[in-house]
């Protein structure tokens, strides 16, 4: 289904913002920000300025804590503020040291933002000694109580420094790194036998040849695929996904704390769950040769990929086989194997899927996924470049079925005349003020965007994608363009997913690791049994979900740079060939072909060549006696200066390569002339 012709270029607005009336509330809700001096700020939804909170105001808030302040003064331009209540915690575990003393002991955290001591009872010390590196758990703090409480929770080896900045990246992102013990408890309770009486309310397939495929390392498998041919000559293919909202019920301290978290995190080195391993890995991981409880998208699909219908319910499977994609390539690339026929029959669907839909308006931006090969440390020892196969667009496009499917049921769904609430998965159209400037400069490699319409903007898209393919500019192409890109997010208020071309889609394919495909799941369930009950407060849920999905991201990607930082200190000294990645008036950044590690190369290190500046809508910069001009997209040599684990920070030199190699730096010849 394409997207609408109706809909505009951009929501965007112009013209004056509203003006906020002059009075504020008494009270007000935000989440605090406290700077390295100490001082607070409390950001809040829908006002120009944030509420200054002096130190003394905090009571018992922490940096990054949903609070609710009210206003002690409104003299000058920045109002001042109070902090009544803590409304939610932004992290309640924190890594730093012990200190003695006679009958009890503290805790100091180590971190950039003013915290305060941490007491500790010597019941609660768990065998730590004085000076010893803990993670600490703050166990209550009474707003009227001198000091915060707590417990070790692990004595942290000094020299594993790796497993301590993996800890400290989850912390900082607001992921605790283990489950309560109520949610635990919840947990232990779940049967593992799937009764009779179960089997009977449910669509029993466990006779049809079902497999998952999924990388090597996983073992938390959300989803498996069925295949069988029918009489007719069609194909009947199962989307199977693991039915997590059977064994987690709603509102309880097991599903509260599946919420907070709203999704896992994958760092290069280890996952953080959204649920406990036991739930992830074994109970609802759709692992072969055993019977799997499982929420179901059956589709009839002829030869040429046309849907004829479709069945949504609860079903039970007994996966056959779990395949890895480099195996499922293999198979897809030989044309031969274990289930050869089956899964050539099923990317030869996804493939016309895929056509299908990059005819009705999808981006095909491409993913290039950097993985690290570490040693028993953690360390990195290699990185390699894993691209998007067709083993992966397989998955991909039979669970982009099911995903919009089961929107476009849901989107009918009317309570007392009135959509049902349902968290979508949105995608909005381009922001005209991003795009244009995005254009002009795609423009000087070559390339023309159309920008009269949302669907000549996609197309656009998807030309300059394919023209770049291979060429120098393409990474910096690909991701200035993802960034040109409204954000993705979750919301009752669907607008469609302008980057796929679908008018309706949600996540329903990963509930083991994402927390609105548990919601979804539900209100599927609701709707199915006829039992609707409409959650008021699911946009408020949404805006959580989509603000821990982000900071999941963050999370992701300083672990990344870490690893990088980490892996790059090899090379310190060593000269690579990069792409510039980014520009700004202090530098800029340089990918490396090689590894795909970024650093900043400083323009202080450029002043002995030449003055520049940065001509920000030609993302350069440009010297002002040379007129040598460095731009994103360019090929440069650098060298390897500094690598920055506190920091993650890479820092490299431009290095000058001549037409027969790479010669010497300019310092090098500019030493020899004196």
């Amino acid at each position: 289904m394409g997207r609408k012709n109706s809909k505009k270029l951009t929501r965007h607005k112009g013209g004056k913002k509203q003006r906020h009336k002059s009075y504020a509330p008494q009270m007000l809700k935000g989440v605090l920000e406290i700077t390295r001096s100490g001082m607070g700020f409390v950001i809040v939804p829908d006002l120009e300025t944030d509420i200054l909170i002096r130190p003394g105001d905090f009571n018992t808030a922490l940096h990054g804590d949903t609070v609710r302040i009210s206003i002690k003064s409104g003299h000058g331009r920045r109002q001042q503020g109070v902090v009544e209540s803590v409304l939610q915690r932004k992290r309640t575990e924190f890594i730093g040291h012990i200190e003695m003393n006679k009958g009890f002991a503290f805790f100091v955290a180590e971190m950039d933002k003013p915290m305060p001591d941490i007491f500790i009872p010597l019941e609660n010390i768990s065998g730590a000694q004085d000076n010893d590196r803990v993670m600490v758990k703050l166990l209550s703090w009474e707003k009227d109580g001198k000091r915060p409480v707590g417990k070790v929770l692990s004595i942290l080896e000094a020299e594993n420094t790796n497993d301590v900045a993996m800890k400290e990246i989850l912390l900082e992102a607001g992921f605790p790194l283990q489950f309560s013990d109520e949610a635990l408890e919840v947990a232990a309770r779940i049967p593992e036998i799937i009764s009779a009486s179960e089997i009977k309310k449910r669509n029993d397939i466990r006779s049809i040849l079902t497999f998952t495929i999924d990388p090597v390392d996983a073992k938390d498998f959300d989803d498996a695929i069925s295949f069988r041919k029918l009489k007719n000559g069609n194909y009947e293919i199962g989307v199977h996904i693991a039915d997590v909202s059977h064994y987690v019920e709603a509102d309880n301290s097991l599903d509260k704390e599946a919420y907070q978290r709203a999704t896992s995190v994958y760092l290069p080195d280890r996952v953080n769950p959204m649920l406990p391993e036991h739930i992830s890995n074994v109970l609802c991981s759709l692992r072969p040769n055993e019977d799997k409880l499982t929420f179901s998208s059956i589709f009839q699909i002829t030869p040429k990929g046309e849907i004829k219908q479709y069945w949504l319910g609860k079903t039970i499977i007994h996966s056959d086989h779990r395949f890895t994609y480099e195996e499922v390539q293999a198979i897809i690339e030989e044309k031969a194997g274990q289930y050869a026929e089956e899964i050539l029959i099923l990317n030869d669907l996804a493939q016309k899927m895929r056509k299908k839909r990059f005819r009705h308006g999808a981006i095909s931006f491409s993913s290039q996924e950097v993985r690290f090969k570490l040693d028993e440390k953690g360390d990195p020892i290699g990185i390699m470049i894993k691209e998007s196969k067709e083993s992966h667009q397989l998955i991909e496009e039979f669970m982009l079925l099911a995903n919009r499917t089961v929107a476009e049921n849901l989107s009918k769904i009317k309570v007392n005349n009135k959509a049902l609430p349902f968290p979508y998965r949105v995608h909005d159209d381009p922001d005209e003020e991003k795009l244009l400037p995005f254009a002009a400069f795609a423009k000087k490699f070559g390339h023309t965007f159309d920008t009269s319409s949302p669907d000549t903007i996609a197309a656009s898209f998807n030309q300059l994608l394919q023209d770049v393919h291979g060429r120098p500019e393409q990474h910096v192409l690909e991701q200035l363009g993802i960034r040109t890109m409204a954000k993705a997010k979750y919301t009752i208020e669907n607008v469609g997913h302008y980057g796929l071309g679908f008018e309706h889609y949600c996540h329903f394919t990963s509930p083991i690791r994402r927390y609105p495909d548990v919601q979804v799941h539900r209100i599927l369930e609701q709707v199915l049994t006829n039992k609707i009950n409409p959650d008021k407060k699911l946009e408020e849920k949404c805006k959580h979900t989509s603000e821990r999905e982000r900071a999941a991201m963050e999370a992701e990607r300083a672990a990344n740079k870490y690893k990088q930082v980490q892996y790059m200190k090899n090379f310190l000294g060593e000269e690579f060939e990069g792409v510039i990645s980014g520009v700004a008036s202090f530098g800029f950044w340089v990918e490396t072909v090689e590894h795909k590690c970024e650093g900043l190369v400083s323009v202080n290190s450029l002043l002995e060549y030449d003055e520049f500046r940065h001509v920000e809508s030609d993302y350069s910069l440009i010297g002002q006696r040379s007129g040598k001009k460095f731009r994103m997209g360019d090929k440069v040599w650098i060298k390897v200066v500094a690598a920055n684990l506190t920091k993650r920070q890479l820092d490299y030199e431009w290095v000058v390569a001549g037409e027969a190699g790479i010669e010497k730096s300019s310092k090098e010849k500019s030493k020899k002339k004196k």
